[in-house]
């Protein structure tokens, strides 16, 4: 079982490229122990920025340094970063085109206990309605580690949300099919597609591998580029089964779900069901206790797909 969250794997790249690249800049809100970048900050003091519990200066600042060469990556808990900093987001980040890459760690419901003023359920909505902010959600360490090397060789500003825990890896170290901006395929069928990103993706997986018992064939879309979303892989899965189901840890309300179901629809294809988070204050607990609740799990997601498909006969 995997021990390092995604969050350490974006670290981990960060710094094995700061040593040769002094362009590269990290800045916390007092959260070098939460985003898992404690080492950074031990190794390279002089490119690392604790601008303490002030998400907007955090953001600012971020800005400013971009302005002047460097490559920033702001970490701070999602749920402040998507809230607090939206402003400086908008402005100083996307409208200002500055190299910022944000990062929301502990995203979706990965504080648990801690409640509604600590979950982040809107930010891939208040994100993604940002013009010139891209919006990624990696699915485990691996391809965080590949989305995070992607970044550092471009200049556009984004928003990339992980969560608090260590997930299951999906791929295996050195063999990761990852293309910038385009949808993975983990596997193919003809019954239901179904469309997940972040800590949905390993259930939708798995998902997929109960229908399998039960004779249905799903496709399975690593969605994890929200922003911009890979319309022909939705497209091909949607004329391809008809039936598509969207998962994702977020509010129901301008998320994965929505953006599909405007290609879908426009397109004209099939159906969509979105399998998300309520729009109501979430429960207390673990996220798997979170998540087996809402049915956000690979039965509940193989349940709807049998389900669904029963009402298509």
């Amino acid at each position: 079982m995997n021990k390092n969250p995604n969050r350490a794997a974006i670290c981990d790249v960060l710094m094995e490229q700061a040593a040769a690249d002094k362009d590269i800049v990290v800045l916390c809100s007092d959260s070098r122990g939460s985003a898992s970048l404690a080492p950074f900050a031990k190794k390279f003091p002089e490119q690392f920025v604790e601008v303490g519990i002030a998400e907007q200066n955090l953001v600012g600042i971020a800005a400013g340094l971009a302005k002047c060469g460097k490559k920033s990556f702001a970490a701070s808990p999602a749920c402040f970063l998507s809230t607090r900093s939206y402003e400086q987001a908008k402005v100083d980040v996307a409208y200002s085109d500055t190299n910022v890459k944000l990062i929301g760690i502990s995203g979706g419901i990965s504080y648990g206990a801690l409640g509604m003023s600590h979950h982040s359920a809107q930010d891939i909505a208040a994100m993604s309605a940002i013009p010139n902010m891209r919006v990624y959600l990696p699915s485990d360490r691996h391809q965080t580690r590949k989305l995070t090397e992607s970044l550092l060789k471009d200049s556009k500003p984004a928003y990339v949300r992980v969560g608090r825990n260590p997930v299951e890896d999906i791929y295996e170290e050195g063999n990761v099919p990852f293309v910038m901006n385009k949808a993975t395929v983990l596997a193919e069928g003809k019954d239901v597609a179904i469309i997940a990103c972040g800590e949905m993706v390993k259930p939708a997986k798995d998902a997929a591998e109960l229908l399998e018992k039960e004779g249905i064939k799903a496709t399975v879309l690593d969605m994890y580029c929200v922003k911009p979303i890979d319309r022909e892989a939705v497209v091909n899965a949607a004329k391809k089964c008809g039936l598509v189901i969207t998962v994702e840890e977020h509010s129901p309300y301008g998320g994965l779900g929505a953006a599909v179901s405007q290609i879908v629809a426009a397109e004209g294809l099939g159906r969509v069901i979105n399998l998300s988070l309520p729009d109501d204050p979430v429960i207390t607990g673990t996220s798997k206790e979170v998540f087996d609740y809402y049915k956000l799990n690979a039965e509940g997601i193989a349940a709807c797909a049998c389900e669904n498909l029963r009402k298509e006969l």
